[in-house]
């Protein structure tokens, strides 16, 4: 095992060195001459001399003979031209590129991954990606398409590619172990990018690897809160500059349901992933499809587990469990609306307050149902028009739930403030359904109008509104909690204009129903806005698993909340209830006693 550690520790050593004086050493371009003076080269025949006068101290070089590559250099000793330096080699780019590949396999061996944690430079997985992508740079491709490297831990294709050229892919299936299954990675070029290539012929080179991801260290890992394990194939790919994007498919080592993704693309200078050059456009169990831009500082790529997912049942049962509580306590509210309907709407006030009431929980139970929808959704690839059209009306009723909420609250300032004329109730229901529906609708339209040109919209693994591209969330949290933040303010207003005397009692009466009407509004904002404030919290990386259930518990419970405190703890609709109940027991008797009395009798027993 000594051998072995140290053995790798050399090759490390050679791979680290290798890239940082690559650039003085080699220069393999086009025209250049070739220098390996590790190696023994094959020499050609010498050249005579060099041509022109031979003055002391000056030199020249020739180059090599045909097949070689390389030079020979002469100096000037004694008036005669003498041979210095050679180094004429029959060893190929392509023939360099092969041994160099049979050295980083292993390296990236799975059997040598535990030893990179003993090598002090940190940026020897990174400098090894780099120098890999550097050197397949110089590669040429002679056939049509061409296997150039076939390793097990790293293999390399290439093709041609002009202007005419259908789309093109790498196709990738590579083990992670010798006995594991392959895992699959796609490099496509899509033919609008083809599109800005010259018509002279150019060439596309990927590189892929089943274990670097396991290696690869990002420089400012320190400040990552949580571990971000690649969860796919790394691909590099070398194109003509021309060309700035490519489309991507991942295989996910880790398959669970859970394992969400995200496409990420390797910044070589600040050595970390980066997640701006990618966008995920599908996110599926077993696969993910990216969208990727490609410079020359962001050259590789891959999929790196979300820390964001939860892999807990908890959520599950209690979302599951609290929904199916808030839907049913939302349809028992309009049940009892509907039952005390006639006895509670007295004044315009306490009509319009009911007129809430309603719509709130019409709000809030058909986005409840349209969040099942988007959870069923979830758990299989998205239609992504469908997931749009989902998304669009979640976010679109549930703004309408907080919007009501608003109505509510300046219903109050309008009952304070206006005391000797009063709007009509028409008036009233036009302003309550403009602010109710048209401000969310307003909201909602204008977050897909910005995002849905650059797809941006939805999450890539949720029919919900994205957070990490877009930040078209903000279009729900901001106006849900100014809402909660205006709503708060109305109470304490209220507070101190209800202490003051009534005039009639017509207007003790509407204050009454303020009152109520308050401490339904400062009962419900408060946790409405809890709820919510919670669901900020769950969408900072690294945060506590408590509150991702506290916000599942707040969310899926205000159907229950809006029933307990804006319908069951109002007293005047218990009393409409019991009032109710008292006239259906009654006419039940009368009916009863009418079937009994002798007069019906005899007319049963005539018939």
């Amino acid at each position: 095992m000594k051998s072995q550690a140290t053995m790798i520790c050399y090759l490390m050593l050679f791979l680290v060195t290798e890239y940082s004086c690559y650039a003085s050493k080699i220069h393999i371009k086009d025209g250049d001459k070739l220098q390996r003076p590790e190696g023994k080269p094959k020499t050609a025949r010498i050249q005579e001399k060099c041509h022109g006068p031979c003055i002391t101290s000056s030199n020249c070089s020739q180059p090599c003979a045909q097949h070689f590559r390389g030079e020979i250099g002469f100096i000037c000793n004694q008036n005669k031209w003498q041979k210095s330096t050679e180094t004429c080699t029959s060893l190929s780019v392509e023939t360099l590129f092969e041994s160099y590949s049979k050295v980083a396999n292993h390296v990236l061996d799975t059997a040598a991954i535990s030893n990179w944690a003993f090598i002090p430079y940190k940026n020897a997985s990174s400098d090894l990606l780099q120098s890999v992508n550097f050197f397949a740079r110089q590669l040429h491709i002679h056939n049509e398409s061409e296997n150039i490297v076939d390793e097990l831990f790293i293999q390399t294709k290439g093709f041609h590619i002009n202007h005419n050229t259908t789309q093109k892919s790498f196709n990738f299936s590579m083990s992670m172990s010798n006995s594991t299954e392959g895992i699959l990675g796609i490099i496509e070029i899509p033919k609008e990018e083809l599109w800005n290539l010259p018509p002279n012929t150019s060439q596309a080179i990927s590189i892929a690897f089943p274990t670097l991801g396991a290696i690869l260290k990002e420089a400012h890992s320190h400040n990552v809160s949580l571990p971000r394990p690649v969860n796919g194939l790394v691909l590099s790919v070398i194109l003509p500059e021309r060309l700035k994007q490519i489309l991507l498919t991942f295989e996910k080592i880790n398959k669970s349901q859970n394992a969400r993704a995200q496409c990420v693309g390797w910044h070589s200078r600040k050595r970390k992933w980066d997640e701006s050059v990618c966008k995920t456009t599908l996110d599926v169990r077993n696969k993910v499809k990216c969208r990727c831009n490609y410079t020359n500082v962001v050259m590789s790529f891959s999929i790196l587990m979300s820390p964001k997912s939860i892999d807990n049942k908890v959520l599950d049962y209690v979302t599951c469990i609290g929904l199916s509580i808030s839907i049913l306590s939302l349809i028992l509210c309009l049940i009892i609306e509907a039952t005390v309907w006639s006895r509670v709407v007295v004044t315009e006030i306490s009509y319009m307050r009911h007129v809430c009431i309603v719509n709130i929980a019409v709000s809030l139970l058909i986005a409840n149902v349209w969040f099942i929808i988007a959870s069923n959704f979830n758990k299989k690839p998205q239609d992504y028009n469908w997931c749009v059209a989902v998304t669009f009306l979640s976010h679109f009723f549930y703004l309408s739930l907080f919007f009501w909420m608003l109505f509510k609250a300046l219903l109050i300032m309008y009952g304070i403030l206006v005391i000797f004329r009063r709007m009509i109730k028409s008036r009233l229901m036009v302003i309550g359904f403009a602010i109710g529906y048209g401000c969310p609708l307003i909201i909602a339209v204008t977050t897909v109008a910005i995002t849905m040109p650059r797809k941006a919209y939805v999450r890539p693994d949720a029919c919900w509104l994205n957070w990490d591209n877009s930040k078209a969330l903000l279009a729900f949290v901001i106006p849900a909690l100014v809402i909660v933040a205006v709503n708060l303010v109305v109470v304490l207003v209220v507070a101190f204009n209800t202490q003051r005397p009534s005039i009639g009692s017509s207007k003790s009466q509407d204050v009454a129903i303020i009152m109520r009407i308050s401490k339904n509004v400062a009962i419900l904002t408060p946790l409405l806005g809890l709820t919510w404030g919670f669901g900020i919290a769950t969408l900072i990386e690294g945060t506590s698993l408590i509150f991702h259930i506290i916000f599942a518990l707040l969310n899926a419970f205000q159907g229950f909340f809006i029933l307990l405190f804006g319908t069951i703890m109002d007293h005047k609709i218990r009393d409409a209830l019991r009032m109710r109940m008292s006239s259906l027991k009654g006419r039940s008797r009368v009916a009863e006693n009418a079937s009994l009395s002798p007069t019906n009798g005899s007319k049963l027993m005539n018939r």
